[in-house]
């Protein structure tokens, strides 16, 4: 079945229609509708799903032009990411979902995550990724002039700034439950923009640590944000990022 699934794309990252999710999961539509109804808190949108309505649900029908995957006559779509197909698996908790979503893992969402073996792809890739990591800085830079800053960038304060927008981005989503769903997508887009592999750069770093006779309980307490500090472009991205959640989520001041 995931083999046949219509690739989707959206925000740089393979997502599913209700219809699809159901014929996976081998259920029906409304039963996949009345779950997420049921379950909406554990839901964070931008994270688990994408509701599209209004002018960019058009350009989504434009762009996917397929009936079979996007009716014509619906007013709103709701398109669901790898962490919501796998939150619709827990709820739905039956072993040809689990199956399903195992298939999905491997054989649709991390499809794009192969590396080209050619030397000249990679470095053609690479070059691609740095222009638009620009364009995308450069986008964010011209969305937020004339806002006031919500983080400073400065090396004495931006981590804990940042750490306080995050525990606010959190609440103003349900909680302080949430904050490790707002690192995760953080840290996601930062790797996705930045073009690189956080958790790669981290292993190596407590290897470095390591070889300099730096003791296990200090390396152990290293995180995605030490990378992040090690790289002032890095840095940049991350705190672009943040101050983009920040705003969309309302969260407009530092405590």
């Amino acid at each position: 079945m995931t083999n046949q699934l219509i690739p989707i794309e959206m925000n740089n990252q393979r997502i599913l229609t209700t219809q699809q999710l159901a014929a996976v999961y081998e259920t029906d539509t409304n039963n996949i509708k009345n779950n997420f109804a049921n379950h909406k808190d554990h839901f964070v949108e931008g994270v688990h799903y994408y509701l599209l309505k209004g002018e960019e649900l058009r350009a989504f029908k434009r762009e996917v032009n397929n009936i079979d995957l996007v009716k014509t006559n619906v007013n709103q779509l709701y398109l669901w990411t790898e962490r919501g197909a796998n939150r619709h698996c827990k709820i739905l908790n039956t072993d040809k979902a689990w199956e399903q979503f195992d298939n999905l893992e491997e054989t649709y969402f991390r499809v794009k995550e192969q590396r080209p073996d050619c030397i000249e792809d990679v470095l053609i890739q690479s070059l691609q990724e740095m222009k638009e990591v620009k364009q995308q800085i450069q986008a964010t830079n011209k969305r937020l002039d004339g806002i006031s800053d919500i983080v400073a960038l400065d090396t004495h304060s931006w981590r804990e700034d940042a750490r306080r927008l995050i525990v606010k981005i959190a609440q103003a989503i349900g909680g302080n439950e949430y904050i490790k769903d707002v690192n995760a997508e953080v840290f996601r887009l930062v790797e996705l923009r930045g073009a690189t592999r956080l958790s790669i750069r981290l292993t190596n770093m407590r290897r470095r640590m390591a070889d300099n006779g730096v003791c296990k309980s200090k390396r152990d307490r290293l995180n995605k944000v030490d990378v992040i500090a090690e790289d002032k472009k890095l840095i940049e991205i991350y705190v672009a990022i943040v101050k983009e959640m920040a705003i969309k989520y309302g969260v407009d001041t530092v405590a």
